[in-house]
């Protein structure tokens, strides 16, 4: 559950655009993503602290980071504080792709929302570079913990297109990932785009 913070009396979610149909197929790809680490998460078991191919991060802080973005870019914007339990990761994410949904469903399919205090929210560029992180940062944990990504193939192939479109070298020089690593052309969608994002797709746990 998420509850409104600071501005009690928020008004309803609204926009200078009425609902757009290419927003609802965002929101929809986005939550199937979150859905797709979700899998990941629940597969870890005991093996938190196990090192992941985010050199800073055991598979933990990976979980971590996934929440911590939706938090920042997207649910403080909206003022919505989720209340996640402390030590359990499993739910700290279940919490947090619930305050997602819910603020997502809220947007009602709007292109850009009116955040009170803050900038306005652009629904149609934010989602899908959130999207291709949640995919990436799923394909890290399965990674770290020796389990299955089944990552949603349309997503990845969409995925990789929003990425590839993106100023990668201006991200890279901010240590956000690390140079491409080359990959067959025939490689299949997911190791493209873990490559194209700096993974090295071979990549296991020592």
């Amino acid at each position: 559950m998420a509850e409104r913070v600071q501005r009690p009396h928020l008004p309803p979610l609204a926009g200078p655009n009425g609902p757009d149909a290419g927003v609802d197929d965002a929101v929809a790809r986005h939550l199937r993503a979150c859905r797709d680490f979700s899998a990941v998460v629940d597969a870890v078991g005991n093996r938190w602290s196990t090192p992941s191919p985010c050199s800073e991060w055991d598979a933990r802080g990976v979980v971590e980071h996934v929440i911590g973005f939706h938090d920042v870019l997207l649910l403080r914007p909206l003022w919505l504080k989720p209340h996640r339990p402390k030590s359990d990761p499993v739910l700290r994410w279940a919490v947090t792709v619930d305050a997602v949904a819910s603020a997502l469903q809220e947007a009602g399919g709007r292109i850009v929302l009116a955040v009170p205090g803050a900038s306005n929210m652009d629904i149609a560029r934010l989602l899908p570079m959130l999207t291709t992180d949640v995919l990436v940062h799923a394909w890290d944990l399965a990674a770290a913990v020796g389990a299955p990504a089944s990552l949603d193939p349309g997503l990845v192939a969409e995925a990789y297109d929003e990425a590839a479109g993106r100023d990668l070298e201006s991200l890279r020089s901010s240590a956000m990932f690390g140079p491409p690593v080359p990959v067959p052309d025939e490689a299949d969608p997911v190791t493209k785009l873990v490559a194209l994002l700096g993974r090295d797709p071979g990549w296991r746990a020592p």
